[in-house]
């Protein structure tokens, strides 16, 4: 290669957060962020990802937004390509997304059960797999994977979200198992309980009352657990996490 071209190659850490939403999503990227790492976040409409580009740049961090369909094999594949060419090499991936759309199995259509099936786990496969072919040619990285109470169990209304997350869980586990010894560091946090955003404020105002009471999860608070999972020692990795206030029923 010539020595223009290695003069060229960027060379920041980049985070890329798949699903980066108004309150978990944006805080990882927050978080990551304020530890030097070019954060590239992705959803739908780029538009959307405006405010928490502007707030972590006026900290004094690096952030970029996407607009780009995660279920969509060659939207992904563009993705990463342009993140690793423009901006550095991947060093963390979090998927986020979520698709928590309840519906009775007795009015469940095909269609929908397949869009929730795609957005929360086979765009979880298809950012992963991408991410993964480039960090185990240099032997390093780190994936997180989002899950809910669904990814444990199965609750009514919840059938197409909990076949979904199960999934994702399962996806987690066997990528775990085969990558480790690659040096990539994959796990999947469970996130079991009400997180403090304004769907919960607005909709469920009675459970938000309980944020007094530190009752619901901090989207901040669930940043740091990210974090602390691409920080450990791979002499003791954690695969699973789970988080949930100390008041939830388990």
């Amino acid at each position: 290669m010539p020595a223009t071209a290695l003069a060229d190659a960027p060379t920041s850490k980049v985070a890329l957060i798949v699903g980066a939403g108004d309150a978990t999503g944006s805080a990882i990227a927050a978080r990551f962020a304020r530890e030097g790492f070019t954060v590239c976040m992705t959803r739908r409409s780029a538009d959307k990802l405006q405010p928490v580009v502007d707030q972590i740049r006026t900290a004094g961090g690096q952030a970029f937004g996407f607009g780009s369909d995660a279920r969509k094999e060659e939207d992904v594949q563009a993705l990463v390509e342009q993140i690793e060419r423009v901006h550095g090499p991947i060093e963390v991936l979090v998927f986020n997304i979520g698709a928590n759309v309840p519906c009775s199995i007795l009015d469940e259509t095909a269609r929908k059960y397949m869009k929730v099936w795609e957005m929360a786990c086979f765009s979880g496969f298809l950012n992963a797999r991408e991410v993964a072919l480039r960090m185990a040619g240099r032997g390093r990285g780190t994936i997180l994977f989002t899950g809910a109470t669904a990814s444990l169990r199965g609750g009514s209304h919840f059938a197409a979200f909990a076949g979904a997350k199960h999934a994702l869980r399962a996806l987690a586990q066997s990528m775990a198992r085969e990558l480790g010894p690659q040096g990539i560091h994959v796990a999947h946090v469970v996130v079991d309980g009400a997180i403090d955003t304004e769907f919960i404020r607005t909709q469920f105002p009675e459970r938000y009352a309980l944020k007094a009471q530190d009752g619901i999860l901090s989207p901040a608070h669930i940043a740091e657990n990210y974090w602390y999972l691409h920080t450990q020692p791979r002499d003791a990795w954690t695969f699973e996490l789970d988080l949930r206030p100390y008041m939830e029923q388990w």
